[in-house]
């Protein structure tokens, strides 16, 4: 199956990133990194999606998740920061040491309230980026070799974990408990080579996987095996990721990039850095709130 994304936003974003859709207060969040803001904006079908309000940080920001009460829980350059409903800001955990060209990318929660975010370098390294996972044990390593950490996925049971490093251009998968957040041995599901590298990532409630590929104007449908099932045009050459948004969570986000586009190709792409939408027949999968851990300060 083929489908064709429309642009949804008036607004474009230098590097926009990680849509998370709020069921509970029905607002559609995302972050430009490059521009250290994270965005909420309303949903509608007829007409864009409209930034309600935003916030800004003194570096990078790579993704955003949601707590129960609404609180955000932001993925700065090198930490963890909670947004309270209250507006002050709160430390949550240091990921990355000060000193480390990198800062953390993309992230998302578990099933159970986890949350799991990864790095990306900033200079020449590769294999040194990490994965890692915040719960009540504190901030712990899941991957230490990767080149790119990006997009995070679960099946519709939990049982599976979906990950991506972009640089190798592979998805990878491995087992999952819920409970405790233990995961089976690592292995490579697919290798996505035809044009772009696999960045940001969400699964649908029949278990397939929705995955941006940057530098190659769509988005994959993938089964649980890998196969690809369908394609979506996206009139803007760095999509950067998907989520399922709206209230029955039929309408597939993408978020795109302005930046990093060649110059050559701009003017065939006067959308590039919107955001986007499609109607693709499938329905997401509801989003966990992210729960505090017991070892993050008190408030």
């Amino acid at each position: 199956m083929r489908y064709s994304a429309s642009p949804a936003s008036e607004s474009t974003y230098a590097l926009g990133e990680g849509p998370v859709w709020d069921a509970p207060r029905g607002r559609l969040l995302w972050v430009d990194i490059l521009n250290n803001t994270v965005h909420e904006g309303s949903l509608t079908e007829s007409g864009p999606i409209a930034t309600k309000r935003s916030w800004t940080f003194d570096d990078t920001v790579g993704a955003v998740a949601v707590a129960a009460d609404g609180a955000l829980l932001v993925a700065e350059r090198h930490t963890l920061t909670l947004l309270n409903n209250d507006q002050s800001r709160e430390a949550i955990a240091r990921v990355l040491p000060p000193d480390r060209e990198s800062r953390l990318n993309d992230g998302a929660v578990d099933p159970a309230g986890r949350f799991l975010v990864g790095s990306l370098a900033q200079d020449e390294r590769t294999g040194e980026e990490i994965l890692v996972r915040l719960d009540d044990a504190g901030v712990t390593v899941v991957d230490a070799d990767l080149d790119l950490s990006n997009g995070l996925a679960w099946s519709p049971a939990g049982d599976l974990f979906y990950s991506i490093d972009t640089l190798r251009n592979l998805v990878r998968v491995r087992e999952y408990d819920p409970a405790t957040g233990a995961m089976g041995e690592r292995r490579d599901l697919v290798t996505i080579a035809d044009g772009g590298h696999p960045d940001g990532m969400c699964a649908d409630a029949d278990g397939n996987l929705w995955i941006a590929v940057w530098g190659g104007a769509r988005v994959e449908c993938r089964s649980p095996e890998g196969a690809l099932l369908g394609v979506v045009e996206v009139a803007a050459p760095n999509t950067s990721s998907v989520a399922f948004a709206g209230p029955d969570l039929d309408t597939l986000v993408i978020t795109t990039a302005a930046r990093g586009v060649p110059r050559e190709r701009r003017a065939a792409y006067p959308d590039s850095g919107k955001l986007f939408t499609v109607k693709v027949g499938a329905r997401g999968l509801p989003t966990a709130p992210w729960v505090k851990p017991a070892c993050a300060p008190s408030s």
